[in-house]
Protein backbone atom coordinates (compact mmCIF):
# COMPACT_ATOMS: atom_id res chain seq x y z
CA UNK A 1 0.00 0.00 0.00
CA UNK A 2 1.72 3.09 -1.25
CA UNK A 3 1.62 6.23 1.34
CA UNK A 4 -0.32 8.97 1.31
CA UNK A 5 1.83 12.20 2.37
CA UNK A 6 1.13 15.79 2.37
CA UNK A 7 4.42 17.23 0.57
CA UNK A 8 5.66 20.80 1.40
CA UNK A 9 9.13 22.24 2.52
CA UNK A 10 9.42 20.03 6.05
CA UNK A 11 7.63 16.50 4.95
CA UNK A 12 11.04 14.75 4.07
CA UNK A 13 14.25 15.09 6.31
CA UNK A 14 17.31 15.96 4.79
CA UNK A 15 17.98 12.43 4.71
CA UNK A 16 15.26 11.31 3.03
CA UNK A 17 15.72 13.94 0.17
CA UNK A 18 18.94 12.57 -0.08
CA UNK A 19 17.60 9.13 -0.58
CA UNK A 20 14.53 10.62 -2.98
CA UNK A 21 17.11 12.39 -4.83
CA UNK A 22 18.95 8.75 -5.00
CA UNK A 23 15.68 7.38 -6.66
CA UNK A 24 15.20 10.13 -8.97
CA UNK A 25 18.56 9.99 -10.38
CA UNK A 26 18.54 5.71 -10.89
CA UNK A 27 14.94 6.30 -12.69
CA UNK A 28 16.25 8.91 -15.27
CA UNK A 29 19.41 6.52 -15.56
CA UNK A 30 17.96 3.13 -15.34
CA UNK A 31 13.81 3.75 -16.21
CA UNK A 32 11.48 1.84 -14.72
CA UNK A 33 14.09 -1.00 -13.11
CA UNK A 34 13.51 0.83 -9.73
CA UNK A 35 14.50 -1.35 -6.99
CA UNK A 36 14.70 -1.06 -3.35
CA UNK A 37 17.78 -2.74 -3.19
CA UNK A 38 19.26 -0.02 -5.98
CA UNK A 39 18.22 2.59 -4.19
CA UNK A 40 19.38 1.58 -0.78
CA UNK A 41 23.03 0.78 -2.51
CA UNK A 42 23.14 4.56 -4.39
CA UNK A 43 21.61 6.25 -1.17
CA UNK A 44 24.24 3.99 0.94
CA UNK A 45 21.36 3.19 3.54
CA UNK A 46 20.30 0.05 4.24
CA UNK A 47 16.66 -1.59 3.03
CA UNK A 48 15.32 -1.93 6.01
CA UNK A 49 15.27 1.98 6.92
CA UNK A 50 13.49 2.12 3.06
CA UNK A 51 10.57 0.31 3.92
CA UNK A 52 10.24 1.93 7.48
CA UNK A 53 10.40 5.39 5.64
CA UNK A 54 8.07 3.97 2.85
CA UNK A 55 6.67 1.01 3.36
CA UNK A 56 7.13 -0.21 0.25
CA UNK A 57 8.27 0.17 -3.42
CA UNK A 58 4.87 1.95 -4.11
CA UNK A 59 5.33 3.77 -1.60
CA UNK A 60 9.05 5.14 -2.46
CA UNK A 61 7.75 5.73 -5.74
CA UNK A 62 4.60 8.09 -4.96
CA UNK A 63 7.01 9.99 -1.75
CA UNK A 64 9.70 10.14 -5.09
CA UNK A 65 6.70 11.82 -7.08
CA UNK A 66 5.65 14.26 -4.11
CA UNK A 67 9.48 15.19 -3.61
CA UNK A 68 9.63 16.13 -7.65
CA UNK A 69 6.21 18.11 -7.80
CA UNK A 70 7.05 19.68 -4.81
CA UNK A 71 9.77 21.78 -6.90
CA UNK A 72 6.94 23.24 -8.03
CA UNK A 73 6.76 25.85 -4.95
CA UNK A 74 3.35 26.18 -2.93
CA UNK A 75 2.77 30.14 -3.56
CA UNK A 76 2.40 32.39 0.38
CA UNK A 77 -0.21 34.02 0.05
CA UNK A 78 -2.07 36.14 3.33
CA UNK A 79 -5.96 36.48 2.51
CA UNK A 80 -5.95 38.77 4.87
CA UNK A 81 -3.43 40.94 3.19
CA UNK A 82 -4.02 40.07 -0.62
CA UNK A 83 -3.09 42.54 -2.66
CA UNK A 84 -2.69 42.45 -6.72
CA UNK A 85 1.02 42.58 -6.72
CA UNK A 86 1.05 40.01 -4.35
CA UNK A 87 -1.54 37.61 -6.30
CA UNK A 88 0.07 38.15 -9.35
CA UNK A 89 3.50 37.58 -8.54
CA UNK A 90 2.22 34.51 -6.40
CA UNK A 91 0.97 33.26 -9.68
CA UNK A 92 3.63 33.71 -12.17
CA UNK A 93 5.76 32.23 -9.78
CA UNK A 94 3.93 29.29 -10.15
CA UNK A 95 4.15 29.17 -13.49
CA UNK A 96 7.51 29.86 -13.82
CA UNK A 97 8.22 26.63 -10.91
CA UNK A 98 5.91 24.33 -13.05
CA UNK A 99 8.03 25.07 -15.88
CA UNK A 100 11.37 24.64 -15.35
CA UNK A 101 9.97 21.28 -13.34
CA UNK A 102 8.70 20.00 -16.71
CA UNK A 103 11.31 20.84 -18.81
CA UNK A 104 13.57 18.69 -16.41
CA UNK A 105 14.72 15.50 -17.66
CA UNK A 106 13.57 14.01 -14.38
CA UNK A 107 10.02 15.23 -15.39
CA UNK A 108 10.16 14.32 -18.78
CA UNK A 109 11.62 10.64 -17.85
CA UNK A 110 8.86 10.22 -15.09
CA UNK A 111 6.05 11.00 -17.32
CA UNK A 112 7.26 9.01 -20.06
CA UNK A 113 7.17 5.66 -18.04
CA UNK A 114 4.32 6.61 -16.30
CA UNK A 115 2.48 6.68 -19.77
CA UNK A 116 3.99 3.38 -20.90
CA UNK A 117 3.03 1.86 -17.73
CA UNK A 118 -0.63 3.06 -17.69
CA UNK A 119 -1.13 1.95 -21.29
CA UNK A 120 0.19 -1.56 -20.46
CA UNK A 121 -1.42 -1.67 -16.54
CA UNK A 122 1.86 -2.63 -15.87
CA UNK A 123 1.66 -1.17 -12.19
CA UNK A 124 0.46 1.76 -10.06
CA UNK A 125 3.28 4.12 -11.27
CA UNK A 126 0.92 5.62 -14.05
CA UNK A 127 -1.80 6.00 -11.04
CA UNK A 128 0.78 7.89 -8.91
CA UNK A 129 1.78 9.75 -10.67
CA UNK A 130 -1.09 11.59 -11.80
CA UNK A 131 -2.46 11.69 -8.31
CA UNK A 132 0.91 13.67 -6.89
CA UNK A 133 1.92 15.22 -10.00
CA UNK A 134 -0.79 17.17 -12.20
CA UNK A 135 -3.44 16.43 -9.49
CA UNK A 136 -1.74 17.31 -6.91
CA UNK A 137 -0.31 20.15 -7.97
CA UNK A 138 -3.82 21.43 -8.69
CA UNK A 139 -4.78 21.01 -5.30
CA UNK A 140 -1.79 23.04 -4.37
CA UNK A 141 -3.09 26.22 -6.82
CA UNK A 142 -6.86 26.03 -6.68
CA UNK A 143 -7.15 27.99 -3.24
CA UNK A 144 -4.82 30.86 -4.52
CA UNK A 145 -6.74 31.32 -7.38
CA UNK A 146 -9.97 30.92 -5.07
CA UNK A 147 -8.28 33.38 -2.66
CA UNK A 148 -8.14 35.67 -5.68
CA UNK A 149 -11.94 35.31 -6.16
CA UNK A 150 -12.57 35.84 -2.81
CA UNK A 151 -10.57 39.33 -2.59
CA UNK A 152 -12.33 40.54 -5.65
CA UNK A 153 -9.16 40.54 -7.77
CA UNK A 154 -10.66 37.67 -9.97
CA UNK A 155 -13.96 36.69 -11.30
CA UNK A 156 -15.06 33.98 -12.75
CA UNK A 157 -17.80 30.67 -12.23
CA UNK A 158 -15.52 27.64 -11.11
CA UNK A 159 -12.06 27.60 -9.93
CA UNK A 160 -12.15 24.09 -11.83
CA UNK A 161 -12.29 25.83 -15.19
CA UNK A 162 -10.13 28.49 -14.00
CA UNK A 163 -6.93 26.34 -12.92
CA UNK A 164 -7.33 24.28 -16.27
CA UNK A 165 -7.47 27.28 -18.48
CA UNK A 166 -4.32 28.36 -16.27
CA UNK A 167 -2.51 25.12 -16.76
CA UNK A 168 -3.18 25.24 -20.32
CA UNK A 169 -1.10 28.77 -20.83
CA UNK A 170 1.42 28.05 -18.89
CA UNK A 171 2.00 24.42 -20.30
CA UNK A 172 0.64 24.66 -24.11
CA UNK A 173 2.10 21.91 -25.82
CA UNK A 174 5.12 21.93 -24.42
CA UNK A 175 5.00 18.80 -22.14
CA UNK A 176 3.16 16.77 -25.53
CA UNK A 177 6.72 17.99 -27.32
CA UNK A 178 9.02 17.13 -24.58
CA UNK A 179 7.50 13.47 -24.06
CA UNK A 180 8.06 13.08 -28.07
CA UNK A 181 10.94 13.95 -27.51
CA UNK A 182 11.28 18.00 -28.99
CA UNK A 183 15.07 19.24 -28.36
CA UNK A 184 14.34 22.87 -29.19
CA UNK A 185 11.92 23.19 -25.66
CA UNK A 186 15.67 22.92 -24.29
CA UNK A 187 15.70 26.94 -25.17
CA UNK A 188 12.56 27.86 -23.58
CA UNK A 189 12.71 31.35 -22.10
CA UNK A 190 11.16 30.19 -18.72
CA UNK A 191 10.18 33.80 -17.28
CA UNK A 192 9.38 35.29 -20.41
CA UNK A 193 6.77 32.01 -20.56
CA UNK A 194 5.45 32.35 -17.28
CA UNK A 195 5.13 36.12 -17.46
CA UNK A 196 3.05 36.02 -20.63
CA UNK A 197 0.74 33.24 -19.62
CA UNK A 198 0.09 34.97 -16.26
CA UNK A 199 -0.80 38.01 -18.15
CA UNK A 200 -3.24 35.85 -20.40
CA UNK A 201 -4.55 34.41 -17.14
CA UNK A 202 -5.71 37.75 -15.74
CA UNK A 203 -6.68 39.37 -18.79
CA UNK A 204 -9.16 36.59 -18.80
CA UNK A 205 -9.99 36.85 -15.18
CA UNK A 206 -8.85 39.84 -13.64
CA UNK A 207 -11.18 42.55 -12.63
CA UNK A 208 -11.26 45.48 -14.96
CA UNK A 209 -9.66 47.83 -12.35
CA UNK A 210 -6.70 44.84 -12.09
CA UNK A 211 -6.49 44.71 -15.77
CA UNK A 212 -5.14 48.36 -16.22
CA UNK A 213 -2.90 48.13 -13.67
CA UNK A 214 0.65 48.16 -15.21
CA UNK A 215 2.65 45.11 -15.71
Amino acid sequence: MALTIKVNEETFTPRQQAVLTAALDLLVENGDRLTMTAVARRANCSKETLYKWFGDRDGLLTATVQWQAAKVRMPQVDRTTLSAGSLRESVEQFARDLLETLLGEVSITLNRIAVTHAAAEKDRLGEIVLENGPLGIRRRLKPIIEAGRDARLLRFPSSEDAYRTFFGLVVRDIQIRLLLGDKTLKQVNVDAEAKAATDQFFALYGVEQFRREPA
